[in-house]
């Protein structure tokens, strides 16, 4: 007997819906764990009879969006005695180039140090006050060489090297893959805060990773180093498949979906454009007074992989063009894997200097530290083509590459 029509649909129904839980589960089986989620299971072994200082910001979550600091705080299996807020501060409640200065956490009790824009021995003489024996970092980073947590890292390693201290870096997923490095690669004489050592522009590695190169390459004398690395990573995953809540790690990096054009676009920063700050959309619109749809005809003209552009015209409440209306584009990215971020903020420099008369670079030349070197300033300024401008940073690219290579940890 032939079974009917709705028995059928019912059973493939059924299989369908188990075919699914069963992905579903199988996805979630394999979400990456965390080095914080990792240590945590061991019972802050590697912390044992150490009294602990945590450099953090809000991005130092647990799964279930606890923050670290108060999850260590109640258990008694480690003994955790200071916390080191970077720029923005450890709770976040301060904009770009602030900080929150030294107070008591009021939901912990905990000391508080600010450490943005401190280095060497000031820094070190922090760690030293504060008492600790083993500083510790946990912040997400996105994967730019001008995001400035990454430098953080690199101070507060040099610094745990000057005051004597141990130094425990708790790994995170690079939220825009760790599949390769792109761009310039900085030159020393322009190094600041947005890049201290000669780095790629998109590094393609985890902090773990990069603490790793640090110590390795960069500082003048190694670090006790020791770093916990995630399980179940995998460089080429993007930030929703690691299944945790994404917080801003500042208050212009609202979505993934912002770190993922951001090691491009944050070259608007260096020009007289607004990159978006102010807006909804901070690093996916740009603009200024006076573009008109003139630059997203020029720049869909490039057909560059991954992305579209859109004319837009928005009105930012704060920074560059403070409440005037402005035209420019917006960032469509609609192939991720295909998008590659840097060449898309060069095409986009380039294109905005043809089509808009009014274009100019900041006066402080500013690019320059965003770039790495006067390069891409002055080709551009030459009359350089997207192309040209690429090529002319391939060599110390993959110089880098082959640097990089001995200090990746995932596949």
């Amino acid at each position: 007997m032939r079974p009917s029509r709705r028995a059928v649909i019912t059973t493939a129904t059924a299989a369908a819906v188990s075919a699914t839980s069963t992905a579903s589960a199988a996805q979630r089986r394999r979400h990456p764990r965390t080095g914080f989620e990792r240590l945590a299971q061991d019972g802050y072994t590697l912390l044992d009879a150490q009294k602990v200082g945590i450099v953090t910001n809000p991005t130092g979550i647990t799964r279930d969006a606890r923050h670290i600091v108060d999850v260590m705080h109640e258990d008694d299996r480690v003994d955790l005695t200071a916390v080191f807020g970077p720029e923005h501060g450890f709770r976040g409640t301060a904009q770009a180039g602030g900080s929150e200065g030294r107070y008591d956490d009021p939901a912990t009790g905990l000391p508080v140090y600010d450490t943005y824009l401190k280095s060497g021995r000031p820094l070190a003489d922090i760690f030293t006050a504060s008492g600790v024996d083993t500083v510790v970092f946990d912040i997400q980073d996105v994967g730019a060489r001008f995001y400035t947590y990454i430098w953080t890292l690199y101070d507060c390693m040099e610094a745990a090297q000057l005051a004597g201290k141990r130094f425990v870096v708790l790994d995170r997923p690079n939220p825009v893959t760790g599949r390769t490095a792109l761009g310039p690669v900085l030159h020393k004489e322009f190094a600041t805060f947005v890049g201290r050592q000669p780095i790629s522009q998109a590094h393609g590695m985890t902090v773990a990773e990069l603490a790793r190169l640090f110590n390795g390459e960069f500082l003048t004398a190694p670090v006790r180093l020791e770093t916990v690395p995630m399980s179940g990573w995998r460089r080429s995953e993007f930030y929703d498949a690691s299944g945790l809540p994404w917080v801003p790690p500042s208050p212009n990096m609202p979505t993934p979906e912002t770190a993922l054009v951001y090691s491009g676009t944050c070259l608007f920063e260096g020009t007289n454009l607004s990159e978006g700050r102010g807006t909804t959309r901070p690093f996916e619109l740009l603009g200024a007074e006076g573009i008109d749809r003139r630059w997203a005809d020029a720049a869909n003209e490039l057909g560059l992989p991954g992305v579209r552009f859109r004319e837009a015209y928005f009105a930012p409440t704060f920074s560059k063009f403070q409440g005037k209306t402005v035209g420019g584009v917006q960032v469509h990215v609609h192939d991720r894997a295909a998008f590659d971020p840097v060449r898309t903020g060069i095409a986009l420099l380039v294109t905005a200097k043809r089509v808009w008369s009014g274009f100019a670079w900041r006066p402080d030349n500013w690019i320059d530290k965003l770039t790495g070197s006067t390069r891409v300033r002055t080709m551009i300024d030459a009359g350089a083509d997207t192309d040209e401008v690429v090529a002319g940073w391939q060599q110390d690219l993959a110089a880098f590459r082959r640097m990089r290579r001995e200090y990746l940890v995932y596949r």
